[in-house]
């Protein structure tokens, strides 16, 4: 069956132009000692309300403190990010001030010690919102099903995102395809939804105007990842498959900072871009659009990379290493972004997929165990959850499974 062609949107600009953009609000130094001691407050009230024998108390204080280290670097938090009344400083932790903060840290804490009230069950999911794309990414997960007959009608995302809210989740990221062509169905979906979870947005930047960030903000979206896979024009376009992809990342970085969006980067770093000084330009580059985050993910062996050798090299692996930990605890970089790096940690402590704190559910409903891990475990619209989950677990992560763990 053909489907519709999907027409990019004119742009009035050419894509070197200069965007005047303001950065998102970094906070350092006092102040950002201020604010963690606030939030350790925050955390302690909460550890609290469950626990009152002392030594209790502070063992799951020292094992919280302890899984940071492990997952987000050795040095403590080097600075936050405000935005909304809200402290912000890991793409994948609500920011504080909020139900979905205290909700993440019940669940964490469950997870040392458990507590007799219902808690998260998932840190967030990953729900891919259409199979439509005006894109044609080097590195695209879905390729094979790309542009193909949409299976789920907003009702259905609605009654799977209600199943995993009951199962208690953090954070929803909603991915595609292109998610922003069903923008007014998520504007809905998020205003009908409970506001104790964080919804965000992944884009290539496509259909991300002022107006379309402006509603998306007001229905409750918490934030937005744009994928920005180079720092050069030409060829973040040449991987993008389109001439103004470029453009469209300059302009939805603006909307999203313009509308008090959380703005992030996230880039896939590939073999041909992995160097010190490629990281540093898009480091520089990422701190000039004003964005607060940058996501940096591994290519994987799927979809339209399927069957190519695209894994990194240890060498080029500890590269990324060394820029994640001096990116966030290196002092001279302080009013940089903060950078999220999943292989540190799952090369430590092995993968959060496979219904460990998240999973995915693709274009189908179909659950599995992360956007780069497919093996189905149950259909998320169609099967109850508590058939599902345990044939999810039961799997694992494929790629970070134990014999991994270095």
């Amino acid at each position: 069956m053909k489907t519709k062609a999907i027409v990019p949107p004119k742009l009035a600009d050419p894509c070197n132009q200069d965007v005047k953009i303001k950065a998102q609000k970094v906070i350092l130094g006092f102040k950002k000692e201020v604010v963690e001691f606030i939030i350790r407050l925050r955390i302690l009230r909460i550890v609290l309300r469950h626990f009152k024998n002392p030594l209790k108390v502070l063992k799951i204080l020292k094992t919280l403190d302890s899984n940071r280290r492990k997952i987000s670097g050795p040095g403590r938090v080097n600075k936050f990010i405000k935005i909304n009344g809200r402290y912000f400083w890991n793409l994948y932790i609500p920011g504080s001030n909020s139900l979905a903060f205290d909700r993440f840290f019940e669940g964490e804490i469950n997870r040392i010690s458990p507590i007799l009230k219902k808690t998260n069950r998932f840190s967030n999911i990953f729900i891919a919102f259409t199979k439509k794309c005006p894109l044609k990414c080097e590195h695209c997960f879905e390729w094979d099903v790309i542009n193909k007959k949409e299976k789920l009608r907003l009702n259905d995302i609605q009654t799977i995102i209600k199943k995993f809210q009951l199962k208690g989740v953090a954070q929803v990221q909603i991915t595609g395809g292109e998610p922003m062509l069903r923008v007014d169905d998520i504007v809905e979906m998020v205003q009908s939804s409970h506001n104790v979870t964080d919804f965000w947005v992944l884009t290539s930047g496509f259909n991300l105007t002022y107006a379309n960030a402006q509603k998306l903000k007001l229905a409750g979206l918490t934030g937005v990842v744009i994928s920005l896979d180079h720092f050069d024009p030409d060829r973040h376009n040449m991987f993008r498959g389109y001439k103004n992809s470029y453009q469209w990342v300059e302009e939805a970085v603006k909307n999203s900072i313009d509308s008090n969006l959380v703005t992030a980067l996230s880039i896939c770093v590939t073999k041909s871009f992995v160097s010190e000084s490629n990281l540093m330009r898009y480091a520089e580059l990422a701190k000039k659009l004003g964005v607060s985050f940058v996501q940096v993910l591994e290519p994987k062996s799927l979809g339209h990379y399927s069957g190519k050798n695209v894994q990194l090299p240890p060498d080029q692996e500890k590269i990324l290493e060394e820029f994640f930990l001096k990116m966030n605890f290196d002092k001279r970089f302080r009013d940089f972004p903060i950078i999220t790096y999943h292989g540190y940690y799952q090369r430590r402590v092995g993968c959060f997929g496979a219904g460990n704190r998240h999973l995915y559910i693709d274009t189908d409903g179909d659950i599995h165990p992360c956007p780069f891990c497919p093996a189905k475990a149950g259909n998320a619209l169609e099967d109850s959850l508590d058939y599902s989950l345990p044939v999810l677990q039961s799997k694992g992560c494929q790629l970070y499974n134990d014999t991994n763990i270095r």
